[in-house]
């Protein structure tokens, strides 16, 4: 098959196998894995390859991803806090929505009475990284507004971590998770069923058997595609790495100094560079730039060419002792980081290709 570049390829039955390890490893410790669809747009035959490998519900952040997906037989979340705005097409499209924001979750209600539906909802507590979430002094007052609302029904709390502030999920930040829902049943005479313990940052916990038993939900999306978990960047144990790889053609070689001639103002991105004189040295130049990827996540397959960096539209890469004569009109292959895969898989100009 003649194939248009740049290019994303992925290996659908590796995703399989990546979800099929999560699912084991979570299931084992009565966790349920809800699998982000959003870096990879929510393209359907990623989607059905997660689902083939017994998943049975997804969360994108995107309501026009999550659109896409309305006839697969599957749960679906809105992983993003709502805005107002798209209230009535969330509670058309998902079954379950995460939130923070009480006039937010009585527009929720108001579509779901529209709907003549019940709309589920998780309340998001902010333990620390400072992202979305109520503060822990607040839940109880927002809890109260919750649980007099119409077509509303609220199944649990959850957290996210890592993703802003850094900040590593443990035994104590999720433990405080886990004794506000108990304090809410409690005071309230609720039962919720769910506490949804964060992302793939909390991965390691179930790897390493810390994780507290009270959790029973992940939303798990860089584990399944990329194989490691991202407290610590380290690869989850017999999950593949290179699922998806990213291919660039070459459009020019030739041997250039390292170190531009003349005075070093701006780049096209308003920085200004600096520059290594390592010499002459053998340069190719790939047709892909930062529209379209992350430079700073792209690693060659082969070992011998290294970054010297991109424009817009030109990846410029050191090739000089690369044991692969390269010549224009070749192709060369990356693995790439998760922003790296966000970008590529969002930008238009990228083909994608799925290998069964």
């Amino acid at each position: 098959m003649k194939k248009n570049y740049p290019c994303v390829e992925v290996n659908l039955k590796k995703v399989t196998h990546n979800v099929k390890t999560v699912l084991a490893m979570c299931n084992k410790k009565h966790i349920d894995v809800a699998s982000v669809t959003k870096v990879f747009c929510a393209q359907k035959p990623i989607v059905e390859a997660i689902l083939r490998a017994g998943v049975t519900e997804v969360a994108d952040s995107r309501i026009l991803n999550l659109k896409k997906l309305k006839d697969l037989n599957c749960k679906k979340m809105m992983l993003r806090i709502p805005m107002i705005s798209e209230a009535y097409e969330v509670v058309k499209y998902c079954d379950c929505s995460l939130n923070s924001e009480i006039d937010t979750i009585r527009k929720l209600g108001a579509a779901a009475k529209y709907l003549n539906k019940i709309h589920n909802i998780i309340l998001m507590v902010d333990l620390g990284d400072l992202r979305e979430g109520v503060l822990i002094d607040d839940v109880a007052s927002i809890v109260s507004k919750i649980v007099k609302l119409d077509n509303i029904n609220l199944i649990g709390l959850g957290t996210n971590v890592t993703c802003y502030g850094g900040v590593i999920p443990d035994t104590e930040n999720l433990g405080n998770l886990i004794k506000l829902k108990l304090d809410i049943e409690k005071n309230f005479s609720l039962s919720l069923p769910i506490i949804s313990g964060g992302n793939s940052s909390s991965l390691y916990m179930v790897i390493n058997d810390t994780m507290p038993e009270e959790i029973n939900q992940l939303r798990i999306g860089e584990s399944i595609v990329l194989g490691r978990e991202t407290s610590f960047g380290l690869a989850v144990p017999n999950c593949y790495e290179d699922a998806f790889i990213l291919s660039g053609e070459v459009v020019e070689i030739k041997s250039k100094p390292t170190v531009p001639t003349g005075t070093i103002g701006m780049d096209a991105f308003g920085n200004k560079p600096h520059f290594e004189d390592k010499g002459t040295r053998k340069r190719a130049i790939i047709a892909i730039g930062r529209q379209d990827i992350r430079v700073e996540g792209l690693i060659p397959l082969d070992a011998d060419i290294s970054i010297f960096g991109a424009s817009s539209d030109h990846l410029i890469l050191d090739v000089t002792d690369s044991k692969k004569e390269l010549k224009v009109g070749d192709i060369v292959d990356f693995k790439i980081d998760y922003g790296c895969l966000l970008a590529a898989m969002t930008s238009p100009y990228v083909e994608k290709y799925y290998n069964n």
